[in-house]
């Protein structure tokens, strides 16, 4: 193993080993020492078994056998308890197949990565693909060497298949040749900052694939001096593609109502006391709409909770085609729904209001189930004497239920 990329498997954040065919281990880096509490004298010969027990060990040996005797590589989530702490730790960890001069399997090299932290805080993504880093060709990452002079001295085949050129071709290449310009300028910058600090740098990075879908990355980047005196960074870049899409797709289930795609009441809230204060902060005006259907428990009860569904789901497209881009529509409650109207007087507040109120009465009628749907309207605006977007609301909630006291199917102005 070369030596810059012996230094790497050191301090790339990253649990690395190798063990025979009996599962000894042959190496293991200082983050395997410190886990296991031994030195390498007391962990070389010895098998995992010896020190720590593994959740669901017979699925671990199985999927050691899978590497050692079919030659297989295995990526998969384990657990264990720190031995001199007992505290429970997840990993992600690759396995492969190590062979020898002659191809045949000598024992089995592993990378492995504590997700521990990301899965507390990610719980929801917790068993999706979690964050991979690697060495060279043994695992499935992008892995470089680039000198101050912006040239590639080194690509595995997974960095020169990002790049759609043979591993021979990525050497002696400038970025600016192999990336757009933005890119290779934004990695120079960062590579500069890593080559006058002396520091590595652990971070997420974009960048746009030869098929023009923008691609993330994980990636360890680490200075480094050769013999010669020059000086590259040598980085491990594994694709997060899947996991930065998963995020972004929580994200959006987090502000999103599940059954009618409306924005949900909790960030409603956040939106209305950040244009609250916006309001306050420009003087400008800002109106909010209180909507509840009306006699909804009738429909649920007489004709189920899928039609009931439905009916909330066609009332918020039907009232969608009638505002702008920036009012925010939310579903707030079950039945309850709320429109605010930045940069909207209270007259036209109202007339939107009306407007809605006869548009759902046309648009929202289930004729095949002769259901016709309307709704109450209380509507409100900033006024100079409010501290917070709560006293709005409830202006709009009195003025809603002023509606339903007059007979329903009508819009209330506070």
């Amino acid at each position: 193993m070369a030596n810059p990329f012996r230094e790497i498997l050191d301090e790339m954040g990253a649990f690395v080993y190798a063990t025979d065919l009996n599962g000894s281990y042959v190496y293991a880096n200082p983050m395997v020492l410190q886990l296991l509490g031994r030195s390498l004298p007391e962990v070389l010969g010895k098998t995992f078994d010896d020190f720590i027990k593994l959740e669901h060990d017979e699925d671990r040996a199985a999927i050691d056998r899978r590497v050692l005797v079919h030659g297989e590589v295995v990526a998969r989530e384990e657990s264990n308890v720190i031995p001199h702490t007992g505290e429970v730790r997840t990993y992600w960890s690759v396995k492969r197949p190590l062979r020898d001069a002659g191809g045949a399997i000598a024992g089995m090299v592993g990378v492995s990565y504590d997700i521990t932290d990301k899965k507390r805080l990610e719980t929801a993504v917790a068993e999706q693909k979690a964050l991979l880093a690697a060495v060279l060709d043994n695992v499935d990452a992008l892995v470089y060497m680039k000198g101050e002079d912006r040239r590639f001295r080194y690509a595995n085949q997974r960095a020169a298949d990002a790049f759609g050129l043979p591993a021979d071709q990525v050497v002696g290449k400038l970025d600016s040749q192999l990336m757009p310009q933005e890119a290779a300028q934004r990695f120079w910058r960062k590579d500069q900052e890593i080559l006058a600090s002396g520091q590595r740098s652990v971070s997420e990075e974009a960048m746009q694939g030869r098929d023009g879908r923008m691609r993330h990355y994980w990636s360890v980047v680490v200075p480094w001096q050769q013999a010669d005196g020059s000086r590259a960074v040598i980085g491990l870049s594994t694709d997060i593609t899947e996991l930065h899409d998963l995020k972004e797709e929580l994200q959006r289930q987090a502000r999103t109502d599940g059954l009618t795609g409306l924005v949900n009441r909790r960030h409603f809230q956040i939106c209305a006391q950040a244009e609250f204060e916006r309001s306050r902060r420009y003087g400008r005006a800002l109106s909010l709409i209180a909507i509840d259907v009306d006699h909804f428990k009738n429909i649920n009860d007489r004709h189920g909770h899928p039609v009931g569904d439905r009916v909330l789901k066609t009332l918020a497209l039907c009232m969608q085609e009638g505002l702008r881009g920036n009012d925010v529509f939310a579903r707030t409650g079950g039945e309850e729904f709320c429109i605010l109207l930045p940069e909207t007087e209270l007259p036209a507040a109202a007339e939107l209001a009306e407007r809605l109120r006869a548009h759902l009465e046309l648009c929202v009628a289930l004729d095949d189930l002769a259901i016709k749907v309307t709704a109450c309207f209380g509507v409100t605006a900033s006024a100079g004497q409010d501290t917070g977007f709560d006293q709005i609301f409830a202006r709009a909630d009195r003025a809603l239920y002023a509606a339903k006291r007059q007979g329903r199917n009508r819009v209330v102005v506070s």
